[in-house]
């Protein structure tokens, strides 16, 4: 008898829908790593050049671009690839009610705090405005270990990192141009402060922009619609430099749409990860389960801490750290809206970021605040952004929720205030003058997109991210940062620790542990 049949035949009965069966494949691996942001880039190429093969496990698509390309979302018109299936349906408290899809940015909403992280072979590198700061040293040595050795990674590590990302600042030709007026704009208000200025470092190919203000490609650069990724190609983000570097040795698998469920210790001490491989709107079409000899997690601060913080909970891997969930932090980000009638920011303002005031002379109260562009509605809104950052000893934690099977975030209510209400406000209103009028969306939504800590060095893995009294299991992400990266944005740091943990895991742990 048909379904149909059978339906209109037995009235009231109940029928639920067929179980579809999801094939389980098993394998193993030498190491597998998951996450493929700054943290992943960097182990995998530096691994596979040291001949290990290795998979790299990614959650999101890969999002390839090249002039003219419309791969990523306008943040002037959302649709559905801007939020990761699995987020809450709100970014900055705004309601994003897309259909299930494999998105750019997931948002973890927690006790006193949202935090945005990215999904997508290239990790946050996609969406990162694109500051590549380097730390001072007497800065650094106040937020981080100094065992960590700053002269070192000043002469070695942080410019590696600076070659790999191709990194400039904004050439004047560009910023003459009249799409660029509320960079100037930026620059002269905060020199007639009194504060000091720079040309951001960026892992940009500013030809690329100059080319758009020729028409020789669509605005992506140039209009501020860059803001969730450049469409146009040349931007040296983690997917088109590290990860291509590894791909190109033969040894690398990387894998986008396969979302990591769980991480546990087998019995033999091999390492299991279980894996869902999804489609585009998050269905899962199969299960895998991997084991591997060696285990790194580099999905990011919010997820490898989850990961790892659900895995002690259960009980799947014993014994980690005490510290495991603890020390996380936010580097006091901050984001204004600066209105002005009279600010002159035009209606069209190009981006991503070329001037900002690095404030890092007192190491206690260091901090930076740069312009970045906002997209264009077609009319002079008379405003544009400041975002700003800076040293802070807040730290909030990850518990683990029994009733929702995952790991929480819990936040202080009194947050960075210290730093943002005593120095990154006072120098922002600086910036926009007595006729500015400053926005603060942190206090409407705190927020923040530089997530860093969890599994931190120290009390969790030691500074190469081996995760203390676990051999083979790895920690090479913002989770292993303590909170914090001295009044930078953390991209460069993250990455810079990251080589620094390479040199040593090549040298002592490949052949042996690896």
């Amino acid at each position: 008898m048909g379904a149909a049949a059978a339906t209109s035949s037995n009235v009231g009965q109940v029928f639920s829908a067929p179980v579809r069966r999801v094939k389980v494949t098993r394998e193993d691996h030498r190491v597998v790593v998951i996450g493929s942001g700054f943290g992943g880039g960097v182990t995998a190429l530096r691994l596979s050049q040291a001949g290990v093969p290795l998979v790299v496990l990614e959650r999101g698509r890969r999002w390839r671009t090249g002039p003219n390309a419309t791969t990523f979302p306008n943040p002037t018109q959302p649709d559905k690839r801007l939020l990761w299936y699995r987020s809450e349906p709100e970014l900055f408290g705004r309601p994003m009610p897309f259909d299930p899809y494999v998105g750019l940015v997931e948002t973890v909403i927690g006790q006193n705090m949202t935090a945005l992280c990215a999904a997508g072979v290239g990790g946050g590198s996609l969406v990162y405005q694109g500051m590549t700061l380097q730390p001072a040293q007497d800065v650094f040595n106040t937020q981080l270990p100094e065992q960590l050795d700053w002269a070192t990674m000043n002469r070695i590590h942080y410019p590696r990192v600076a070659r790999m990302l191709q990194i400039e600042t904004a050439p004047d030709r560009l910023i003459n141009t009249p799409n660029y007026r509320a960079v100037r704009t930026f620059a002269r208000h905060a020199r007639s402060a009194g504060l000091p200025v720079s040309k951001i470092p960026m892992p940009i190919d500013w030809d690329y922009a100059l080319a758009e203000i020729e028409g020789k490609m669509k605005p992506s650069y140039t209009d501020g619609s860059g803001a969730m990724g450049v469409n146009n190609g040349g931007k040296h983000s983690v997917d088109v430099t590290y990860l291509a570097a590894a791909e190109r040795t033969g040894l690398v698998d990387v894998r986008p749409q396969h979302e990591v469920t769980d991480v546990a210790r087998a019995r033999d001490g091999r390492w299991t990860v279980h894996v869902d491989r999804i489609a585009s709107d998050g269905t899962v079409r199969e299960k895998k389960i991997l084991t591997a000899g060696a285990l790194v997690m580099a999905a990011g601060s919010l997820n490898t801490t989850k990961l790892l913080v659900r895995a002690s909970a259960r009980g799947l891997i014993g014994d980690l750290p005490d510290g495991l969930g603890h020390g996380w932090g936010t580097n006091a980000d901050r984001i204004y809206l600066w209105s002005d009638p009279s600010g002159g920011f035009g209606a069209v303002q190009g981006g991503p970021v070329v001037y900002g005031s690095l404030n890092w002379s007192d190491p206690d109260r260091a901090h930076t605040v740069i312009q970045a562009a906002i997209p264009g509605f077609g009319l002079d809104s008379h405003s544009t952004m400041m975002v700003g950052f800076g040293v802070s000893d807040a730290r909030g934690h990850f518990a683990y929720d029994s009733a929702a099977g995952e790991a929480k975030l819990w936040w202080p209510h009194e947050g960075d205030a210290r730093i943002q209400n005593g120095a990154i406000h006072p120098t922002a209103a600086a910036i926009a003058g007595p006729t500015g009028i400053l926005t603060d969306t942190n206090a409407v939504v705190p927020s923040t997109w530089h997530a860093l800590g969890g599994a931190n060095m120290g009390p969790v893995c030691d500074l190469e991210g081996r995760v203390h009294g676990q051999r083979g299991l790895y920690v090479l992400d913002g989770a292993l940062i303590p909170g914090n990266t001295a009044a930078c944005n953390p991209s460069m740091t993250i990455a810079a620790v990251a080589e620094r943990a390479l040199d040593e895991i090549v040298a002592r742990d490949v052949g042996s542990i690896i």
